[in-house]
């Protein structure tokens, strides 16, 4: 029903990834791959894969340096093809062809860009809170407190633009304790690679059906940049999600997970299980 595994991409890097099915075993379901944001892990979907899984083959990949997967060398190569690349690596492993895709944050962006550059792997985009890039947002002024204060004391500190004032505050340590765990010079370095890039121009490149989830109270980027979205990608839907901030898929992951089945629903009728 679950299993865990590992792959070895080209570039010697060996990561982690889940795969979830509690479909009917006698049907074909399709293939949903989920993406997470930068400094989580693929655990961060808990909550959203039981309503998944039980419609879709669901696939959680750890991006390289996060969860399980390996942190690279500081000397390694980082660029946003070779995260594009570990996840057609994955595909290709598992002999998958085309996907429909879940990204949260920086996993939308890899999305994103998986799906302007390889367009016959990806069915369908449903980005959480994944802007283009992180280039016009503050995160560039997060690093320099990341490496003063520490991953976890900053993430602390700055608690409220990731989640709502009286959230469970058992779910915010858990939360804080487990993006604590990451390399930080990792963390630096592939939040400071997010932050030179932004492909707004390039969105036209988007061919497959998308839905936007948007934070009301958008705390990383600037929501403007979600309509702007919107009208540059060819076919895109967007659901607002009033008054919350960044981490909406930690803090309704029940209702993201909702909406992404019936976005699948609407567009997809073929795929019913």
């Amino acid at each position: 029903m679950t299993v865990s595994a590992q792959f070895d991409t080209s570039d010697g890097i060996r990561l982690a990834y889940y795969e979830d099915d509690f479909t009917d075993p006698w049907k074909s379901p399709p293939t949903l791959l989920l993406l997470h944001a930068a400094m989580g892990h693929a655990k961060r979907w808990y909550a959203g894969v039981p309503t998944l899984a039980r419609h879709y083959r669901v696939l959680r990949l750890d991006m390289r340096g996060h969860g399980k997967s390996q942190v690279p060398a500081a000397d390694s190569d980082l660029t946003m093809d070779r995260l594009v690349d570990d996840v057609r690596e994955l595909m290709a492993k598992l002999g998958t062809s085309a996907v429909h895709i879940v990204g949260n944050s920086a996993g939308g962006y890899v999305a994103q860009n998986l799906a302007m550059q390889s367009p016959e792997l990806v069915r369908s985009l449903v980005l959480f809170a994944s802007t283009p890039g992180l280039k016009e947002s503050q995160a560039r002024t997060w690093l320099p407190r990341v490496a003063k204060e520490g991953l976890r004391n900053f993430l602390a500190a700055t608690i409220e633009d990731r989640f709502p004032p009286g959230h469970d505050p058992g779910h915010v340590k858990w939360f804080l304790d487990e993006a604590g765990k990451n390399d930080t010079a990792w963390i630096g370095r592939f939040v400071g690679l997010m932050t030179t890039l932004w492909w707004m121009d390039e969105l036209h490149r988007i061919k497959c059906p998308t839905l936007l989830v948007v934070p009301g109270a958008e705390t990383v980027g600037h929501a403007e940049n979600y309509e702007t979205m919107r009208e540059r990608i060819r076919d895109a839907d967007l659901i607002r999600y009033p008054g919350l901030p960044h981490n909406i898929c930690d803090i309704v992951p029940e209702r993201c997970a909702a909406d992404v089945h019936a976005f699948l629903r609407r567009r997809f009728p073929q795929d019913r299980t």
